[in-house]
Formats: structure tokens, C-alpha cells, sequence
């Protein structure tokens, strides 16, 4: 049976090792034309620096490669992390891409770095108390919404003649979710690396919501991490990748995404060790008949309308294979 939620994906443009940096951007096009095959709803690039396994430092490129390769997905950031910005130059390249793609492009925000205190600094990065105002000066640049006497009234956005794509926000506490739904945007939780539980953010949510423009009522995204493959055997062998990149990333460890088999014979540290044991609840690991149930119960317990997956494999084969065996165990294949 259909699941009774959207499926979306995630794609963090990882860069395997053994691959090239060309190879990773030509396999975000090829992952992108497989989501758009398959029926999934949308795709989003999140924003990263300074980490060597990931190649989404620049989610509005990747975005627009992605659109012009596809027919039907919905394509965005999944976030733009706003702090590392400024608002007009944000407000800019998102109306760019929605006057190329009009009605597919999405724009979520984040409040985060997306990278280490180093990467902070190189960024100029605004603090985190500095992303209501940054947020009020989008939107203002966007709806024209200066007043007279403001220095930035008289600055006009260019492209002009369109709005800014549906705005969602990204929160991994919960404590953004009621901003969320006061300024009627769409909402998506990161259950993916938080162990804070959804339902209580989306319900926050829901209470505040106010309709908007693109969002007449509310919406909720769960994002979760899974890996699937034909039996629980080969599920947890590639997961193997994942566990141990993370916990090498955490303790300082910057790398590319090694193979499974060298991840298994790393010899981890004991504080990798903790590291992957505190993590591992998050991910999401097996057979696609167990993912499609335990997908399904969690966005059921959440209460979430849309559930956006995302996946680290180190072979992109097997990753595009995960994506494809998820979409036929919940009934979208093809939708």
C-alpha cells in the first residue's frame, strides 16, 4: 500500500574515496534524474564547508544543475544557512532560480554554521542571535517591505518581476518551530542527527501556524537517515561507512568517505567508539520491507506530512539502489 506521506531526499554531494571531485557533481545530476524517475517530491542540497566528504558548499549551483537535468521534482536547499550570508544576495539567487524553474524551486533556511568555528570565520559569519534580523531582512527584500526611511528601501532586487519560491525553516530543537509557523513557513525537523523528539516541535507547529501565501496550511518534514539493501546482512556492512566517517569527523578526523571495508578495519578509538554508540539510534539501517515499517511508524508518531531521506553510501551505485528500493517498499515508485 502507498505510504500516506510525500517522499523526499536529501543529497549532501559526498565525495567518496577513490572518486574524484568531478565524478561527485556529475553523480548529483545522475541521483537527481533517478529521484525525478522514481516519484519522489522534492530534493535538497544542504549547505557544508571545510568538510572534505561533502561537496554541498554551494546548494544554489548544485540547484539549479539539478532542475535543468529534471522534469518534475521539486528542487532546493534543505538550508541555505542564512548567517553565512547576506539576505540580498540570498533574496537574488533564489528569485534567479525560480524565474529559470518556476513552481519547482524550494528555499529552506537554517540557522546554523554548516561548518566548524574555522570555517565561521572565513564565512564572516553573523551569531546566531543575528538570524531573526537577517530572516526580517529577506523578507523585507523580498515583499519590498522597507520602510521609506530605511537605507535599503531604495535598493531594488534583481531579477524583479517574481517573489522568492515557498520558504521553509530548519530546526533540529524544536525551538524554531513555533517561528516557523507564526511567519507561515513550511517546517522541517532533523531527526536525522537530533535525538530530540519531532512531535512536540510540529505541534508547536501547527498551534502557531498562520497561513501565507505559499503555505495556505501547514507543513511538516521529518528528515531521517536510512540505508537499505536487499537483506539486513548487506544493510549493515555499508553502514559501516557512515558510522565510522562520522565518528572520525567528530574527533577531528577530516576525510573522505572511505569504503566499508576500510571503515571496518579501522581501529576505532575509544572515544569514536562512544561517539557511534550516542549516534547509531539515528540511523536507520536494513532490509526495505523493515525501513518501509520503520519509516512509516516514525513519521506516523511525529505526525509529519512529508518524510525526506537522506543517504551515505560510499559506492553511489548503491546509494542511487538504496533510494530506489526505498521508493518501491513505500508505494511511490513510479507515483
Amino acid at each position: 500500500m502507498p505510504a500516506d506521506f510525500a517522499l523526499s531526499l536529501q543529497d549532501l554531494a559526498p565525495i567518496a574515496q577513490g572518486t574524484t571531485t568531478p565524478q561527485a557533481m556529475a553523480e548529483t545530476v545522475l541521483l537527481a534524474r533517478e529521484a525525478d524517475r522514481l516519484g519522489y517530491t522534492r530534493l535538497w542540497y544542504a549547505e557544508h564547508h571545510g568538510m572534505p566528504s561533502i561537496a554541498s558548499s554551494v546548494p544554489e549551483i548544485l540547484i539549479g544543475s539539478a532542475a535543468a537535468a529534471t522534469k518534475d521534482i521539486r528542487v532546493g536547499s534543505g538550508g541555505v544557512m542564512l548567517l553565512n550570508h547576506a539576505p540580498l544576495r540570498i533574496a537574488e539567487a533564489y528569485r534567479t532560480l525560480e524565474a529559470l524553474h518556476p513552481g519547482r524551486i524550494d528555499l529552506g533556511l537554517g540557522r546554523a554554521p554548516g561548518g566548524d568555528g574555522y570555517a565561521m570565520r572565513a564565512l564572516r559569519s553573523g551569531g546566531g542571535e543575528e538570524f531573526s534580523a537577517y530572516l526580517a531582512e529577506l523578507m523585507a527584500f523580498d515583499e519590498e517591505g522597507f520602510p521609506a526611511d530605511h537605507p535599503f528601501s531604495r535598493v531594488p532586487v534583481s531579477p524583479g518581476g517574481i517573489r522568492l519560491p515557498p520558504k521553509w525553516l530548519l530546526g533540529s530543537s524544536g525551538a524554531s518551530a513555533a517561528a516557523a509557523g507564526q511567519i507561515g513557513f513550511g517546517y522541517a525537523f532533523a531527526a536525522h542527527f537530533s535525538h530530540t523528539p519531532a512531535a512536540p516541535a510540529f505541534a508547536a507547529y501547527r498551534e502557531a501556524f498562520q497561513r501565507s501565501e505559499h503555505f495556505p496550511e501547514p507543513r511538516t518534514i521529518l528528515c531521517l537517515s536510512v540505508i537499505c539493501a536487499p537483506t539486513e546482512d548487506e544493510a549493515k556492512f555499508l553502514s559501516a561507512s557512515q558510522a565510522v566517517n562520522w565518528a572520525r569527523f567528530v574527533t577531528g578526523e577530516q576525510r573522505q568517505l572511505t569504503s566499508p571495508e576500510e571503515a571496518l578495519a579501522h581501529k576505532l578509538t575509544p572515544q569514536q567508539q562512544q561517539v557511534i554508540d550516542h549516534q547509531s539510534s539515528l540511523w536507520l539501517v536494513g532490509s526495505p520491507e523493515r525501513m518501509a515499517e520503520v519509516i512509516t511508524e516514525k513519521a506516523k508518531a511525529a505526525g509529519a506530512d512529508e518524510v525526506m531521506v537522506t543517504t551515505t553510501i560510499h559506492s553511489y551505485a548503491l546509494r542511487r539502489r538504496s533510494y530506489a528500493l526505498l521508493a518501491e517498499a513505500l508505494g511511490i515508485a513510479g507515483r
